[in-house]
């Protein structure tokens, strides 16, 4: 494009005189002619219609983004759950407008009141497409979740699902889902391709990792997963779940931001409340990278177990 459109922006309009070479009297410069009105340029006036079409263009690409970020807000959990004995806090940021990170929650009634699932999950890549199968993978999880039944079949079946949605995409999930049941004070999970949750215990200051086999979601349609249980939940004890996006986070030097900096907060706020926990990490993070841009979505679920044996 010509240098006198290049200083257009979205919100400016066209000067009444623009730099018109195709009109300029021969033997005389640049900065000796007096250049007309836009109409009388077809080279100046065939520019700004480009140019105006491509603004029109990103208005509507902006609003269609901003839409599917609103959209994508609303399937995100809008308040925490109510467990007596549980105190629950997530959240997601997303480094585009619209990401592929995914957290949730769920009644699993068919063993009572008291047992809670948790999911949080990682679609591959980022904007549209990411947030277009975290969706899908939000939508089938939940219907699976309703039918009831044993952890490692839900997940088993939701992947088979996926698998013929998206298996000639290259896309996959990494996801981990946990049940929390106060009434046998337990914990039951499945891990798939997605990184263990841990358990920090104050009473002893000791750190256990959630961890367990597992393929990602949406690569192979036979895959059986399997379903791991710690038992013995105590007051106090904290479950923290994080997406890639937290844990590889990285500095202006090039360190990675980890899990144990995660554990070396939970040691110092053990006496919080989740959505404390929760701040203080995201305020870490972000004090950590310093101007540092996120390169990936983060996704952060905090559990405290609030009540007595």
């Amino acid at each position: 494009m010509t240098d006198h459109l290049s200083g257009l922006n979205e919100d400016s309009t066209p000067d009444s005189e623009v730099a018109c070479l195709c009109s300029k009297p021969s033997g005389i410069t640049d900065s000796q002619h007096t250049y007309g009105h836009e109409s009388d340029c077809h080279i100046a006036s065939k520019g700004y219609v480009k140019v105006g079409r491509h603004l029109a263009e990103h208005r509507r690409m902006r609003r269609s983004l901003n839409l599917a970020k609103e959209v994508q807000q609303n399937l995100l959990p809008k308040k925490r759950p109510d467990y007596k004995g549980l105190d629950i806090a997530g959240k997601s940021i997303y480094c585009d407008e619209t990401g592929g990170d995914y957290f949730d929650y769920h009644h699993l009634g068919e063993t009572g009141p008291e047992q809670l699932g948790v999911a949080i999950g990682d679609v591959s890549g980022h904007g549209i497409s990411a947030a277009l199968l975290m969706a899908a993978v939000r939508a089938a999880l939940r219907q699976r979740v309703s039918l009831g039944g044993r952890l490692k079949d839900i997940i088993s079946d939701v992947n088979r699902q996926l698998v013929g949605d998206i298996e000639e995409s290259g896309q996959f999930i990494g996801l981990f889902y946990l049940a929390v049941d106060l009434r046998e004070r337990s914990l039951k999970w499945v891990r798939a391709g997605h990184a263990p949750a841990i358990v920090y215990d104050p009473a002893t200051d000791t750190i256990e990792e959630l961890n367990g086999p597992g393929l990602a979601l949406g690569v192979d349609a036979n895959h059986q997963y399997t379903e791991n249980v710690k038992r013995l939940l105590k007051k106090g004890q904290v479950i923290v779940l994080a997406t890639d996006g937290i844990l590889e986070a990285r500095n202006p030097a090039g360190r990675m931001y980890g899990m144990s900096s995660i554990v070396n907060l939970l040691r110092r706020y053990k006496s919080a409340a989740a959505e404390q926990i929760l701040d203080v990490i995201f305020r870490d993070l972000q004090h950590f990278q310093q101007e540092t841009e996120l390169e990936d979505d983060v996704t952060l679920v905090v559990i405290k177990i609030d009540n007595e044996d």
